[in-house]
């Protein structure tokens, strides 16, 4: 991954991103480990942000990771992705969990260790 870019959280670019909105909605599926996968690609007149996120996460990326990237707030980043989901230009899914006896479902230790750079990068 890159470095990130120079972070601008000035309240009004930030409001501006997100349209004004301050919350991603009560039903959005977006946590920081959440698996995040582009399903089309970027077209002309979309919003940089989006572009960014729809180049991102060709692979699996976890949310705190595209947070990261953009050099923005989880909670700014968590509006970008419920708009892209909404208009299916990506998916969302949690990580799968760990099958080796004895862990009860706890998340895999690889991903963990993912997000753990991904959270010092912030």
């Amino acid at each position: 991954m890159s470095a990130p870019g120079p972070r601008d959280e000035s309240p009004d670019r930030l409001y501006t991103v997100t349209g004004g909105r301050t919350r991603a909605g009560d039903d959005t599926p977006f946590d920081l480990v959440t698996l995040v996968v582009t399903e089309s690609e970027p077209v002309p007149g979309m919003q940089s942000e989006h572009r960014t996120i729809l180049r991102l996460c060709r692979r699996p990326t976890a949310v705190v990771e595209v947070a990261a990237e953009l050099g923005l707030p989880v909670s700014i980043v968590r509006i970008l992705l419920a708009d892209l989901l909404a208009t299916g230009r990506i998916s969302a899914r949690h990580p799968r969990t760990s099958r080796h006896p004895g862990t009860h479902g706890l998340p895999d230790p690889d991903l963990l260790e993912q997000v753990l750079v991904g959270l010092r990068n912030l």
